[in-house]
């Protein structure tokens, strides 16, 4: 039997007839869909945007907006931002700007800079990760958190 005839006995559309079906096929159903989760509450709660950025950036010696927590930040230059300001020992008020997106595009307008992170320090705007950076090797940080 050659090769030819073998495709023609296994597809009917070629020329040979159905395979016998040992049991029935089974039937295509739609898996059901789970309900949808909740948004997570954001850590401001119901406060406005504007309001809530004015209160922790006033509030706090030093707050750092950020992608991820300090403890799994969620960018390189989160991860580097809060690396340094943990160097220093002094406590960082930070926000998960990945939790709240209103926040994320709201601290971008407070401060007129439009990357995450955001570094505050004594109510002012000190800058992103670069600035940070260029601040710590010079040693302006330090006088700056004391």
């Amino acid at each position: 039997m050659g090769l030819i005839d073998r495709i023609k006995r296994r597809l009917p559309i070629v020329g040979g007839s159905p395979p016998p079906r040992s049991a029935p096929v089974p039937q295509y159903r739609p898996a059901a869909r789970p309900e949808p989760e909740a948004d997570p509450v954001s850590p401001r709660g119901t406060k406005p945007v504007a309001e809530y950025i004015a209160d922790v950036v006033k509030g706090n010696k030093v707050v750092m907006f950020m992608k991820g927590t300090p403890d799994a930040p969620a960018c390189g230059f989160s991860a580097g931002a809060i690396g340094i300001l943990k160097s220093y020992g002094k406590p960082v008020f930070t926000f998960d700007v990945l939790s709240d997106g209103d926040v994320r595009e709201g601290v971008k307008s407070y401060s007129s800079w439009p990357t995450i992170p955001q570094i505050f320090v004594d109510g002012e705007f000190v800058g992103g990760a670069d600035i940070l950076k260029q601040l710590h090797e010079s040693g302006d940080l330090r006088t700056m958190l004391e």
